[in-house]
């Protein structure tokens, strides 16, 4: 599915990332954890293409193809998608007009017309504890911070995408809100769907339980395994790896 190899990011001219390798096959949800400013949220932008983000060395594969020099959008149409830490707010484009463009210019209605879709739109936004008015509402314009992570969720759901880079979801949500979420990105796991999660909380971990958890310490992964990682964290912190 993906493969990062000895991947060197840097951001203004400053090297944030200096050497990330990590590969994550299909079906598998795998966890990045590191305290801010660690290089993650950087490994989130470089592997969906934002221009800021220069890859200076290494190479990123994605079901086998190359991607280094793929537009954001050219990603999107292979099937990777980024939910961000903080979603910008779109006034005057309606999340659920959106949702349906979207979902045609990806090939991603499979035979449904407009009101299917809205209403499969209403029982994914229904399962997140949000009202259906949010389909007729500006794109995070107004949302609270965990409306905002939610919505982004619903976007993922009826997107598709064989892959999401998920970054920090769970910054400033409630326990019930994490709890929420976390279903959610649970009931996405199978064969047909694979993702990054990103967070430097351990309490995600205890809902959304990965394949293998990495720890980032100064923009390279030291350390990989499972629980253990997390119980290390909680007893000793980032400082003991």
């Amino acid at each position: 599915m993906l493969d990062i190899k000895n991947l060197h990011v840097e951001v203004d001219g400053k090297n944030i990332l200096r050497g990330v390798n990590l590969s994550i096959n299909d079906g598998e949800i795998h966890a990045i954890m590191g305290a801010n400013g660690s290089g993650k949220s950087t490994l989130a932008m470089a592997l969906m293409g934002h221009p800021n983000y220069k890859i200076t060395s290494g190479e990123i594969f994605f079901n086998g193809q190359l991607i280094n020099d793929m537009k954001s959008s050219e990603r999107a149409r292979l099937g990777m998608f980024l939910s961000m830490q903080n979603p910008i707010e779109v006034e005057g484009v309606k999340l659920g007009s959106f949702l349906w463009q979207s979902a045609r210019t990806l090939e991603k209605v499979y035979g449904k017309n407009v009101i299917q879709f809205r209403n499969e739109l209403k029982e994914k936004i229904s399962s997140l504890n949000m009202p259906d008015s949010f389909i007729d509402r500006d794109i995070n314009h107004g949302f609270s911070g965990g409306e905002k992570k939610k919505s982004e969720l619903v976007q993922m759901s009826m997107l598709k995408p064989k892959f999401a880079i998920i970054d920090e979801v769970d910054s400033g949500l409630d326990i019930d809100s994490l709890k929420i979420i976390s279903s959610h990105i649970n009931n996405m796991k199978d064969r047909a769907f694979s993702g990054l999660l990103i967070t430097h909380y351990q309490r995600i971990l205890n809902y959304v339980k990965p394949d293998y958890i990495h720890v980032m310490i100064n923009g390279r992964i030291i350390a990989s395994g499972g629980d253990e990682i997390v119980r290390q964290i909680e007893e000793k912190g980032y400082g003991s790896f």
